[in-house]
């Protein structure tokens, strides 16, 4: 998904350059591309971790901290390329903000691709007083990339990073609004040459890159490979299958899951809680503020508890606000039974492949936060995908493909198991994530899968190993930049949704009642980026002049609808509402406003994945462009 580069920037591009843009940490690496022995290296990123002090890492914390203003004098403030920085990040905001939350930014990414806010307007910290200073997610976003940015050209001065071919990562569940936000933070702080790739992808391609070509001892044709990436704020699936083109192995990603907003940060969520009731029942009560600053504690006490199995418990202090007001300051701790208690049993149940995540109603009234999801047992959200997956790849109008044998419930077909349980069934594993790096977790979750092949008479899937779960993303985006020149093997895939634009019906109007609406494909499943495509269809009338509301659905699973597919039903599952774009189409020259004017469609997906949608009038071939972007923010949405 590049944008627009020509032949002679990337010519002159020294480097290739993967930045994994996480919710909880970012990282940069970088391929030399005019060595040819040059293997993918990762940056140290100089920054504060302390007032004072600055240190390199290879992780930036993706946090931001709104300091009070006598909190810090700008003497302790500097950095190796500024006396002023423009905002502190990385470890210093992750390290101050576990004491004062409130002027902590975290989970920018997650409101990143929220369409239920306005993703331009300044509101972070949530939830926080007046006198803290707010950005926006989108600002928050460009403030990570600008540090990465001036710590690159600190290093390497003759080869500015707004000169280099600059690979960003964004999760494959992405919708087209989300990574139009990221490529536009991107082009803001002046990355020119740039490309959008999908983290489960990015990770594959380390993996391939780390195994020095002998990635295909490892994996055959027909096999399918599931990618769990686990991060701290969501979790994202997908699926690639190995296909052969004229005698060479090739990667093909069939499948994205959905957006699931679940990773560390909810388990850290849920440590805290845990200890809450623990304290409760000592006779303890805490307030909110002190329960935000036990979170980040937890954290730290994870991450130490999970990575020394020989670790029995880690002290938390809880921070109080004065003696006066709860006397001693708290301290409790953490034990490793029950990080392994809540963690194991609460995220990676062990559940049956027909287990899927509970939806339960909502209160009516939620406060403003994030759309978590409900469900905290990521196997169930595992079975959930590939059980959906299954019933798109052999649904009644599928054409039986080459997925056979990896389908439950054909019969005469290896893995035939009980109709009803019909799955995709993964051959290889491949995990990634912060999470993941827990051998405890990564084995239940790798257990878990095994017994749904294993019950379903099917063989055991192989996890691949071979990359460092913290860094392989951005390593496999700088890797990226040498595929895109020819070298090594691409992973195909094009949109990994089919979307939709809502039509309304013309009927009588009847009282208390929306027109029902239809639903018209103007992109089908795998549309390759940079292509086009007319939409058939009868005209429709287009309203110029005034506001008017675009409703767009995307589906995952409904693979063979065409551009110009009518629906005027669909399955409960099958298509999911987006945020609707609310636009005023400008009023030509012999139109007037409100006119109703006859229009056929025609659509194209960007380099960058962002849905392009034209209207073309059909008596003179004006054209006006819709695009899926957000620049004309959705209404708020209720969550």
């Amino acid at each position: 998904m590049e944008m627009h580069n020509t032949p002679a920037a990337e010519q002159a591009a020294k480097f290739s350059i993967g930045i994994d843009l996480g919710t909880t940490h970012c990282v940069l690496s970088f391929l030399d591309t005019q060595d040819e022995h040059a293997r993918v290296q990762v940056m140290a990123i100089p920054q504060l971790t302390a007032p004072g002090t600055v240190e390199a890492r290879s992780q930036l914390g993706s946090f931001l901290y709104q300091p009070h203003e006598h909190e810090m004098n700008p003497a302790s403030r500097v950095l190796p390329w500024t006396t002023e920085p423009k905002a502190l990040v990385g470890a210093i905001a992750r390290n101050l903000g576990s004491k004062t939350p409130i002027r902590l930014v975290a989970s920018a990414k997650s409101w990143l691709c929220h369409g239920g806010v306005n993703r331009r307007d300044a509101f972070l910290p949530a939830g926080s007083p007046e006198e803290v200073e707010k950005v926006s997610p989108l600002r928050a976003t460009e403030l990570y990339l600008e540090h990465l940015k001036q710590a690159w050209d600190h290093a390497y001065p003759q080869h500015p990073l707004a000169e280099q071919e600059v690979t960003i990562t964004v999760p494959a569940s992405f919708d087209p609004a989300a990574r139009d936000l990221t490529a536009e933070a991107a082009r803001n702080v002046g990355f020119v040459h740039l490309t959008l790739l999908e983290e489960p992808q990015a990770a594959l391609y380390n993996w391939i890159d780390n195994s020095n070509d002998k990635w295909r001892d490892e994996v055959s044709v027909g096999d399918v490979v599931l990618v769990v990436d686990i991060g701290g704020g969501t979790t994202d699936l997908s699926l690639v299958e190995v296909t052969e083109e004229q005698g060479n192995l090739t990667l093909k990603r069939i499948a994205v899951g959905e957006h699931i907003l679940l990773g560390g940060d909810n388990m850290d969520l849920a440590l805290a809680y845990s200890l809450k009731m623990k304290l409760a029942q000592e006779g303890k009560e805490l307030q909110p503020w002190q329960i935000q600053a036990m979170t980040h504690a937890c954290r730290d006490a994870k991450e130490a508890l999970l990575n020394d199995a020989e670790l029995q418990a880690v002290p938390i202090v809880v921070p109080s606000r004065g003696s006066k007001l709860l006397g001693a300051t708290l301290k409790t701790e953490l034990t490793q039974q029950e990080v392994q208690q809540m963690l194991v049993e609460g995220f990676f149940p062990k559940v049956a492949i027909t287990e899927h995540p509970l939806q339960r109603n909502r209160g009516a009234l939620t406060q403003m936060g994030l759309p978590y999801a409900q469900d905290a047992g990521i196997t169930r959200h595992i079975a959930a995908f590939l059980s959906k997956q299954a019933n798109a790849m052999n649904g009644d109008a599928t054409p039986a493909q080459d997925f056979n044998p990896f389908v439950g419930g054909i019969p005469g077909m290896p893995g035939h198991g009980a109709p009803s349980v019909q799955f995709i069934k993964p051959t290889a594993i491949l995990f990634n994530g912060g999470v993941l790096k827990s051998a405890l977790l990564a084995n239940r979750l790798e257990e878990t899968i095994n017994e749904w092949l294993l019950d379903a008479n099917a063989e055991m899937a192989k996890r691949l190993t071979g990359v460092d779960l913290d860094l392989a993303v951005a390593s496999g985006a700088a890797y990226y930049g040498a595929v895109r020149r020819g070298q090594g093997v691409r992973i195909r895939g094009g949109i990994a949704s089919s979307y939709y634009v809502g039509i309304e019906s013309a009927m009588p109007a009847i009282p208390g009642m929306a027109p029902p609406m239809e639903a018209l494909c103007v992109a089908p499943f795998g549309m390759e980026e940079g292509s086009s495509v007319d939409v058939p269809s009868q005209q429709f009338g287009l309203i110029i002049g005034q506001p008017v509301n675009f409703q767009f659905f995307g589906s995952t699973v409904r693979r063979d609808d065409l551009a110009g597919t009518h629906l005027d039903h669909w399955g409960q599952d099958e298509l999911e509402v987006l945020p609707e774009i609310q636009v005023t189409l400008p009023v030509s020259e012999g139109r007037r406003e409100g006119e109703v004017v006859p229009v056929t469609l025609a659509s194209r997906v960007t380099e960058l994945g962002t849905l392009y949608l034209e209207a073309i009038a059909a008596d003179n071939g004006q054209k006006w462009h819709v695009e899926f972007d957000v620049r004309e923010d959705a209404k708020q949405n209720a969550q």
